[in-house]
Order: C-alpha cells, then structure tokens, then sequence
C-alpha cells in the first residue's frame, strides 16, 4: 500500500513532533489523530487527509481497510512497535492514524444567522477542557467554537481525544484577541443578526434560565483560574450564572459551558415545540 517505517527515521519523528510540539504542528498545517471515532469523523465531515498511517504487524479489521481503499491520502505501513509510541495509550496499539491538514483560523467559517449559538473559550490553559467544550458544543447543538488569546492548542492530542471526533463536526477556530471577535460581531450585527453577548460568571446578574438564549447568542466562557477577561466582561451584553448549591463555590469552566449550553438548548427546544 506504500512504504514502510520500522525504525525511528526522521518521518518518524516528524509525526511524534506533531503530537508533542505545537509550533511544529502550525508551520507544518497538520496534526496527527489518534482513535477510530475522530478519524471516522474526519472522513466523514470532509477534512483533508494528507497520511494514513497502519499498523503493518497486524491483519486490519474491515473499518481500517475500507479507510484505506476509499480515502485519497498518502498511506504508510509502520510497524507496530511505533505505532503504539504514536498511538497515546499504554495498553492499546491502534490499527490507523491520520495526519490532517489544519483548517484555516477564519471566523467567517461559523454559520451566522438568526439561530446561531456560537461559543467563545477565553484562554484556557487545558487541551482537555478545550475537547470537553467543543464536544459539548456540538451535542448541543452549537453552531462554532472560538478559542480566543493566548491559550492552549484545540489541536492539542489531549483536546482532540476528549472532543471525542466533535472537533471535526463543528467550526472551532482560533482568534488573537477579543478585539477580532468583536469586530466579527460587527459585521454579524451590520448584516441584520441581533447576536447578543452572553458571559458566564459566578457573580452574574441573572441565573442561566432566566437569560433568553433563543436568540442568537454568543456565549462567553472566562479563563479556568481568572474568568472572564476584563475585554470580554465590558463586551457582554448580560453576565450569567450557573445556580448551586453545596459546598462548591464553583464549577470548572469546561463543566460550567456545558450547563449553559444545556439551558440554551432547553430553551430553544422549548420554543420550537410550541
């Protein structure tokens, strides 16, 4: 099916580079996946697969070897020795791994319009809360996820796994600034789309409920240790809050955008049954 690699040769470490170094994974456009549902995903929603990578020391399950037959991308036997380094797991050695091509970080990929439901992750600092987000994005039925200012790497193997394939059935895009966000905001507003500004916050005026999310909303989760950013709290329209009870005096942050996407799906499910 193509060449073989059984020894760590410089396109071996190019591929364990891709999961360990994120400037190498941005200067090259790519970055490796690891699972059979986030690669499933990926040929299925159309992204672009420059290498499948197979394990050469096994015989393949129907799945891998219609994967290889049908999708247009470079594939390479390795052996199975690496493909376990490769792989992410201490018990497990995968059958396939995919080398993708990076999106681009254009905000102009999230739909617009008057039932969009976009979330915004201000810098955080964890892959995982970033795949936890993302997959509850989707489940919810949001349309994009913007990831804005320093922060960690939505292409980050720890937040791929944990999106658990979401990353690739929604827009998730990287912005510098609050500043790039909301000059998109304006351009959503200028096009007739009353996008509301909404941020989570544990001192929030209103509970979730009470805040009407079937509008078009643009949803802001604040840094895991700081919150919201003093840029994004003066852009938001309302500040909300998740209501609790117990000893805990909050929620982490990942866990906190999933309860206020749950609401304002709650919300919108409501209106569209009546």
């Amino acid at each position: 099916m193509g060449p073989r690699v059984s020894g760590r040769d410089a396109r071996f470490q190019q591929w364990e580079a891709l999961l360990r170094n994120r400037r190498r994974r941005q200067r090259r456009g790519e970055f490796l996946v690891q699972g059979v549902r986030p690669i499933a995903m990926a040929v299925a929603h159309g992204w672009r697969i420059r290498e499948l990578l197979y394990d050469a020391d096994v015989q393949l399950s129907g799945w891998a070897r219609e994967v290889l037959d049908t999708v247009r991308a470079e594939t390479v036997a390795v052996s199975g020795e690496l493909m376990h380094e490769l792989g992410g797991k201490a018990d497990t050695v995968p059958e396939l791994l995919a080398v993708v091509a990076l999106p681009e970080d254009d905000l102009c990929r999230i739909p617009a319009g008057p039932t969009m439901l976009t979330v915004v992750f201000d810098r955080p600092t964890s892959p995982g809360n970033i795949g936890t987000l993302v997959r509850s994005a989707d489940a919810f039925g949001a349309s994009g996820v913007i990831i804005t200012g320093h922060a960690a790497d939505a292409y980050d193997p720890k937040a791929v796994r944990a999106s658990t394939g979401s990353l690739f059935a929604l827009p998730v895009v990287r912005a510098p600034s609050h500043q790039a966000v909301l000059a998109w905001v304006a351009g959503v507003r200028a096009n007739g789309v009353g996008l509301g500004i909404v941020g989570a916050d544990e001192h929030g005026a209103l509970d979730a409920a009470e805040y009407d999310f079937t509008r078009p909303t643009l949803t802001v989760i604040g840094n895991e240790t700081t919150g919201l950013s003093v840029g994004w709290r003066a852009a938001c329209d309302q500040l909300v809050r998740v209501p609790m009870c117990g000893a805990a005096s909050s929620l982490n942050a990942a866990a906190a955008g999933t309860v206020v996407l749950y609401e304002s799906a709650r919300q919108r499910g409501a209106a569209a049954r009546r």
